[in-house]
């Protein structure tokens, strides 16, 4: 499969597996899977065929990992904007997570912290890497440190996961570091 129908393909499943599985008349259970089968039956219904095979290439190829694959089953691994349960076990964070976002969010971020705002959970990032191409898709990154071992001593939860992406309901402003 060529670059561009995979990425095609990759994001189709995350608005219908994230955002808007009804619009193809797909159903997911109330942690977020959806069968397979079902998954490209509607798909092909709704005018985009996806293959099995085209299928399986975009859960093993995304760099991102935005999907698992259970046996007949398929979810995508968090950033939903409808109510799932994902099941995620709390779990203790590393000492510092960090956070891509753009300039023109800080004066919010300085003043409420960092909010879920459409999704269910505020992401974080390993590694200022990632958090650095999470912001860049925005325009021009701003990376956030968050000191998420002090978030976690104080309380609050964080659940890791299927492909490494940090989930908090909030982090409040004063356990965030931000630039200059």
């Amino acid at each position: 499969m060529d670059g561009r129908r995979l990425i095609r393909v990759s994001k189709y499943l995350s608005k219908h597996l994230r955002h808007q599985p009804e619009r193809i008349g797909l159903t997911l259970d109330p942690q977020g899977w959806a069968e397979i089968g079902a998954l490209l039956e509607a798909a092909g219904r709704h005018g985009f065929a996806i293959t099995r095979d085209e299928l399986a290439q975009v859960v093993a190829g995304n760099d991102k990992q935005r999907f698992t694959v259970d046996g007949d089953r398929i979810r995508a691994n968090q950033g939903h904007s409808i109510a799932v349960d994902l099941d995620l076990p709390v779990v203790e964070p590393p000492e510092v997570l960090f956070h891509g976002t753009v300039g023109a969010y800080l004066t919010a971020i300085r003043e409420e912290g960092l909010r879920p705002m459409s999704r269910h959970a505020v992401h974080l990032s390993p590694d200022r890497e990632t958090a650095t191409r999470v912001g860049a898709r925005r325009g021009r990154a701003v990376v956030l440190v968050v000191r998420s071992g002090d978030m976690h001593r104080a309380g609050h939860e964080f659940r890791l996961s299927a492909n490494g992406v940090w989930l908090a309901d909030h982090v409040p402003a004063a356990y965030i570091s931000f630039p200059g």
